[in-house]
C-alpha cells in the first residue's frame, strides 16, 4: 500500500470482549483489505490495550483510526469498561483494580497523543449504528455478538441512551449474559426467542420505525421472524462497525 493510498483510508478497529476486528476502509466505507481478527488481550488493563492498539496503528501507517469500545464511552473517556475489566473476558470474575483503572481513562486522548494520528473512539454499538442508519426516522440498532449493545438515532443523529450490557434483563441475567454468544451456543432456540422479545420491547420503548441488527450473531436470524409490528427491520452482520468507523470521519475535523 503506497503512502498516497494510505492517506485516503481509515483504519477501522472494532474491540470486542473475545476478539478485535480490524480492516482498512475507504472514506466511503468500502473495505479494501482482509478483515483481520486478533484475540482481545487479557488481563486487559488500559495500558496494555493502549500499547496493543498503538502497535497495530503503527504497522498500517493510516492517518485516520476509528475505534469501537465495548463499554460505556463518552466524550473521549471510558465511563465503564464492560467485559474488559474481567480477569479473562466475559464469563470470568471482574477484577476490581482493573475496573477502577478503566473508569475515567482518557483512551482517545492517549491514542492521539502517542500516535500523532486522528483517532476517534466511540462506544461499539454507536459505531455499528453509524454503519447501519439511513438518516430517516427513529432508527434502533441492536448489536449481537459476544455481548449486547443498543444505539438510537433520530433523523441520522445518535441520541444518548443507557449502556445496557451489564444491566439486568430479568431477575438474574444481564443483557450481555442473555443475548451474548454463550447464551446462543447453549440454547439457540431460547436465545432467538428472547432476541425477538427484546426487539419488541425496545422498539416500543424508543418508538422505533426502523430496526437494524448488527454483529456476527445477527446473521443467524431471519428478518421476517424478528420484525415487530409497525417497524421495518434489516440485518447487517459484522461489516456495520467497519463502515461506521469510516463515517466517524464524514465531517473530517478534528485532527
Amino acid at each position: 500500500m503506497s503512502h498516497a493510498d494510505a492517506s485516503r483510508l481509515v483504519l477501522a478497529i472494532d474491540i470486542g470482549a473475545t476478539s478485535i476486528k480490524m480492516a482498512d476502509v475507504t472514506m466511503s466505507g468500502v473495505v479494501v483489505s482482509a478483515v483481520r481478527r486478533r484475540s482481545t488481550p487479557y488481563p486487559c488493563s488500559p495500558e496494555r490495550l493502549t500499547e496493543w492498539l498503538l502497535g497495530r496503528m503503527a504497522s498500517r501507517a493510516i492517518p485516520r483510526v476509528g475505534i469501537g469500545f465495548p463499554g460505556d464511552f463518552r466524550d473521549g473517556v471510558v465511563r465503564a469498561p464492560g467485559n474488559l475489566s474481567r480477569v479473562k473476558g466475559r464469563g470470568t470474575p471482574v477484577n476490581p483494580e482493573l475496573d477502577s483503572a478503566w473508569r475515567g481513562f482518557p483512551l482517545q486522548e492517549q491514542l492521539r497523543d502517542q500516535s500523532g494520528l486522528d483517532v476517534r473512539v466511540v462506544n461499539d454499538a454507536a459505531m455499528a449504528a453509524r454503519g447501519c442508519i439511513t438518516g430517516t426516522g427513529r432508527e434502533l440498532v441492536l448489536t449481537l455478538g459476544t455481548g449486547f449493545g443498543v444505539a438510537l438515532a433520530i433523523d441520522g443523529q445518535l441520541t444518548p441512551i443507557p449502556d445496557y450490557g451489564q444491566q439486568l434483563f430479568d431477575d438474574q441475567r444481564t443483557f450481555d449474559a442473555t443475548f451474548g454468544e454463550t447464551a446462543r451456543a447453549l440454547d439457540e432456540r431460547r436465545w432467538s426467542s428472547e432476541v425477538r422479545q427484546v426487539i419488541a420491547r425496545f422498539a416500543a420503548e424508543y418508538e422505533a420505525t426502523v430496526i437494524h441488527l448488527a454483529g456476527g450473531n445477527s446473521q443467524r436470524l431471519r428478518a421476517r421472524e424478528m420484525t415487530p409490528a409497525a417497524s421495518q427491520l434489516s440485518i447487517h452482520g459484522n461489516r456495520a462497525p467497519l463502515l461506521g468507523a469510516a463515517r466517524l470521519f464524514a465531517d473530517e475535523p478534528p485532527r
